[in-house]
């Protein structure tokens, strides 16, 4: 029997995830923009280049303007378009938002150049979505509503297909299945899309990470069972903690119905520019070579990548590198303590961080993190399952619970936000800076104001007659 035809789209991660993953968001504007225009030239279903942890790392590493980034990147790319991720409630930050400055940063996301805006929550909590799902759809940008794939009693098929259908109810436009930790198994892979896709005629974009080292292949039975859309990275900045390479995904569907009809030439010149980047950051620590291999320990213990690194510098820091498995088989039992919520940012750091002091101080919740006691409080949404009673007991006592949406506890702060930053204003979006990260945002203002005075010092200068040296 004949398949019908049907080419599978491509998301391009080079810009954003695929250098998150491997050289912890260090690649500079500077370096991407002289291949944007080639990269137009491909016909990716989209490139995402901003969001996740890019926001911060281009104020507090890099020096540069996020937004900035984001108006160049839409002069280069005149076709495709550009994508970013989006922490629902949390923005791009570590905390929960007022819905107004939800929404005003989605409004300027999209007035600067953002086509469409996947959105996730570390619970899974769609209440934490729909502010940024309406916002988006009044902006008339793509709300893409990214479930977060994990493991556990709670995470059934029904529960999946239940989700994808509570997702097209609330007015997004597609679903993204995001699988942060290379947790979906090819044949698990096949049911899920399959399932999904009798449940809901939304598009499915399918995002994983070769942590595991099953990723091509579970994106070779997503395809055949219907998803629509795979995120993939040019083949430098490919495998490892990043996405499967797009020129072999590229090349495994060819001539089949579900080619992608991407021309390899242009590919391969793409690749070609990225190549001395991933060399230099080798070359120079940026890029750790552990970080491009398979981590079995991944599927073993459902701990991302990310995670993995964390626990054992953690670890390291205490000078208890020995504790390294008591604090792996820690992690799930934390995990379930705490309502067994999917690890993606920021649970997987607190889950980690709680596991890391059960087990150096050799009894469970004597010390609790305040990231630990607020999940426990509602202050994050809704966990799919209970908490352990006794935990709660021991971590918060009989302190009230939230059980609203935790933003219906937010008052408005846009107002406030521009009272405080003022003085360092020089667009609308600072203000948003400021709010997602007042100091690191109030260094950089700084900086962009010595900067911009250094420079009108020398115009002055030379228009004297005196050429600085």
């Amino acid at each position: 029997m004949a398949i019908e035809k049907k080419p599978i789209k491509i998301t391009e991660t080079i810009l954003r995830d695929a250098h998150q993953s491997l050289i912890a968001t260090r690649m500079t504007t500077e370096q991407m923009l002289p291949i944007v225009s080639k990269m137009d030239e491909v016909g990716y279903h989209a490139v995402e280049c901003w969001g996740g942890a890019t926001f911060d790392a281009s104020l507090r590493f890099l020096k540069e303007d996020p937004w900035e980034r984001l108006r160049k990147f839409r002069d280069g790319f005149k076709k495709t378009k550009l994508q970013m991720l989006f922490r629902g409630q949390n923005i791009l930050g570590y905390r929960p938002y007022g819905d107004d400055v939800v929404r005003y940063f989605v409004q300027k996301s999209v007035a600067n150049g953002i086509d469409i805006i996947r959105i996730f929550d570390c619970l899974n909590d769609l209440r934490n979505l729909q502010t940024a799902v309406d916002a988006a759809n009044h902006e008339k940008a793509e709300a893409q509503v990214a479930l977060s794939y994990t493991l556990g009693d709670a995470y059934t098929l029904d529960y999946w297909v239940d989700m994808a259908k509570r997702v097209e109810d609330m007015g997004a436009k597609s679903i993204c299945i995001k699988d942060m930790a290379g947790l979906l198994l090819p044949y698990k892979a096949t049911e899920l899309i399959s399932a999904m896709k009798d449940a809901t005629k939304l598009p499915i974009d399918l995002h994983t990470h070769y942590t595991s080292g099953v990723a091509s292949m579970t994106y070779m039975k997503a395809v055949e069972a219907g998803v629509d859309i795979i995120d993939t990275a040019i083949s430098p900045f490919a495998l490892g903690t990043s996405q499967p390479a797009t020129e072999v995904m590229v090349e495994t569907f060819k001539g089949t119905p579900y080619d992608t009809g991407l021309d390899q030439n242009k590919l391969a010149e793409i690749a070609d520019y990225f190549r001395p980047i991933r060399d230099e950051a080798l070359d120079s620590g940026l890029l750790n070579p552990k970080n491009m291999g398979v981590n079995i320990k991944t599927l073993l213990y459902q701990v991302p990548g990310g995670m993995l690194s964390n626990l054992t510098s953690q670890l390291k820091e205490q000078g208890a590198e020995d504790k390294f498995y008591d604090v792996l088989e820690e992690v799930p039992r934390v995990r379930k303590d705490l309502g067994e919520p999917p690890l993606v940012t920021p649970s997987s750091q607190i889950v980690g961080t709680q596991a890391v002091f059960n087990v150096l101080m050799g009894e469970r919740y004597k010390m609790v993190t305040k990231e630990t006691k607020d999940i426990l409080r509602g202050k994050y949404g809704a966990t799919v399952k209970p908490f352990n009673p006794e935990v709660v007991k021991k971590c918060i006592g009989d302190e009230e619970q939230i059980t609203c949406r935790p933003a219906d506890l937010i008052p408005d702060e846009m107002e406030t936000l521009e009272s405080e930053m003022s003085q360092w204003k020089q667009q609308d979006e600072d203000v948003l800076s400021y709010a997602l990260f007042p100091q690191v945002a109030t260094d950089f203002f700084k900086y962009r104001e010595a900067q911009q005075t250094g420079i009108d010092q020398k115009e002055a200068d030379t228009e004297n007659g005196s050429y600085p040296v």
